[in-house]
């Protein structure tokens, strides 16, 4: 299959926004809690600071960091670097000015689109030399240019090939330093029209946007309504009532979310029930929900499609179970998306059948540039597999390092990240496991498990969690040990004072946990 055969694959990421004008100016793309934008209000922002940036210097491929929180004008700052042809790095407001500095510094941006609190906040830091312009939202700051004083203006449109980098999406960085993402612009619009095929989703759908846009499935929840001609409801806060509300106030039809916000919005939902008569699907990526989440949401979600999936950033999307196979296979990966090649590769180096498990390997046109200026980083990930140089034409492939198994039907489960297993008493054990059982207490709302090193075991297993209201350490420690056979026992138990950290994309941020509770 070649780009041509694939729809959408060869335009540009701009003309995600620009096709929708003749047919769909006045109809809303987005909505913020206090405003809202049609594609023509939205395309006359993306002018005004595509005009900006024009002027500044900004050309085809350079590098524009966004870092504005979840709005209107964050998805018009992006647009505005893609009319140029240049390459938009979304960097998330969470992050700290150290980590704005270093990726500003990484990718040697040209100019940098900012909320004040960036520059001008307690945690600031000096952006580098190759930033020449700044462009802030909020109060002027000395030594940039006030979004606000903009005047209306244009600039001419770029004709990037699919193949040019369009977006470099950087990692938390919690193991280390950061390290860039290069999406091409072909790898983001396939992506879209491959979620909005099996997702089914049309131009009448409007989809709530949680997850940041500097995460690839907050990203594709914007591209595949641009792709349809739907509609973006922006909800920058996680706060279930919060998420309800809006979805509710905005008869919004689909929901995206993580593993932490699913169990934090079905727990709510279950206490305090509310009709959402729009809703027609839920999607989840990024993690495994709990077993006890996971029975709870056909009621909760009554009529609605749920959706499981599965994506890393250096492959974009990867597989989907179909709802209908969800009552059947609670927890599965499911198979391949649309446009997308997806194996497990056996430890021996051949294709895993039913019932083995290997390492997930994506190939297709949905496989990344790799990583900024890291080549030796990429040529491992990205890599050939000679057992797959028939079908993918001797194409490399992005190995996960995520270990899954295939069941009779071939779809695939989710084992653990390869470097997570726990061997302990002469036993491969996934973490998962473990984390499973700890959740179908109904005692915790969060829960790691891993490995320390032990002399006696190899490795012993040590579950950090949070608990619920009333549940104590010695309760959970019973079910344990009525639930779990004697080497899956946690030697350790380290009960987490509140919710656990998160990353910017809303997962557990599984290092930070360990650290502390490895103590």
């Amino acid at each position: 299959m070649t780009l041509s055969d694939i729809p959408g694959a060869t335009g540009s990421m701009y003309r995600l926004l620009a096709d929708n004008l003749s047919a769909r100016a006045d109809k809303t793309a987005l909505i913020d809690a206090q405003d809202a934008a049609s594609y023509a209000a939205l395309s006359s922002e993306v002018d005004r600071l595509a005009a900006w940036l024009a002027d500044r210097g900004v050309t085809r491929g350079d590098r524009v960091i966004v870092s504005l929180r979840k709005s209107i004008g964050e998805v018009a700052a992006m647009f505005a670097a893609w009319k140029l042809g240049a390459v938009a790095v979304n960097v998330n407001v969470q992050w700290t000015g150290a980590q704005l500095a270093y990726v500003a510094e990484d990718c040697r941006a040209s100019a940098a689109i900012l909320d004040r609190g960036m520059v001008a906040g307690k945690t600031a830091v000096p952006l580098p030399e190759s930033v020449r312009a700044v462009l802030v939202r909020g109060k002027p700051v000395e030594g940039t240019d006030t979004w606000a004083d903009l005047p209306a203006g244009d600039a001419p449109e770029a004709v990037p090939g699919p193949g040019e980098l369009a977006m470099i999406i950087y990692t938390s960085g919690s193991t280390g330093r950061p390290k860039g993402v290069m999406l091409s612009h072909a790898n983001i619009r396939i992506g879209a029209a491959a979620v909005s095929e099996y997702l089914k989703l049309g131009e009448d759908d409007r989809l709530l946007s949680v997850l940041p846009y500097s995460f690839d499935a907050g990203l594709n929840q914007l591209t595949s309504m641009f792709w349809m001609g739907g509609s973006v409801v922006h909800q920058p806060v996680t706060m279930p009532a919060e998420v309800v509300r809006m979805a509710r106030e905005h008869e919004v039809t689909g929901i995206a979310g993580v593993p932490p916000l699913w169990n934090m919005l079905v727990r709510y939902l279950d206490e305090v029930p509310t009709a959402l008569p729009a809703l027609a699907r839920v999607t989840n990526t990024g993690g495994k929900i709990p077993p006890n989440i996971l029975d709870l949401m056909p009621g909760i979600f009554p009529d609605v499609d749920i959706y499981l999936m599965y994506g890393l950033t250096e492959a974009f999307r990867s597989t989907y179970l179909p709802p209908e196979r969800f009552a059947a296979k609670k927890g599965a990966m499911g198979q391949q998306i649309p446009y997308a090649q997806v194996f497990a590769i056996r430890p021996d180096g051949g294709v895993a059948g039913p019932g083995d498990e290997g390492e997930l390997v994506h190939a297709g046109p949905l496989v990344s540039l790799g990583y900024w200026e890291r080549p030796e980083l990429t040529a491992r990930k990205i890599r050939h597999c000679p057992a797959l140089a028939p079908v993918t034409d001797g194409k490399p492939v992005v190995w996960s390092g995520d270990l899954v198994r295939l069941d009779d039907e071939g779809d695939m489960w989710f084992v653990s990240r390869m470097d997570d297993m726990i061997k302990t008493m002469g036993f491969r054990l996934s973490p998962t496991e473990v984390e499973d059982l700890l959740s179908q207490s109904g005692m915790v709302t969060d829960a790691i498990a891993f490995g320390v090193e032990d002399e006696a075991r190899g490795q012993a297993v040590v579950a950090s969690v949070t608990l619920v209201d009333g549940a104590d350490a010695a309760a959970l420690m019973a079910h344990c040990r009525k639930t779990m056979p004697h080497y899956m026992l946690p030697a350790r138990l380290h009960t987490w004072p509140g919710a656990m950290p998160r990353t910017a994309s809303g997962k557990l941020d599984r290092p930070a946990v360990i650290r502390e509770a490895g103590n």
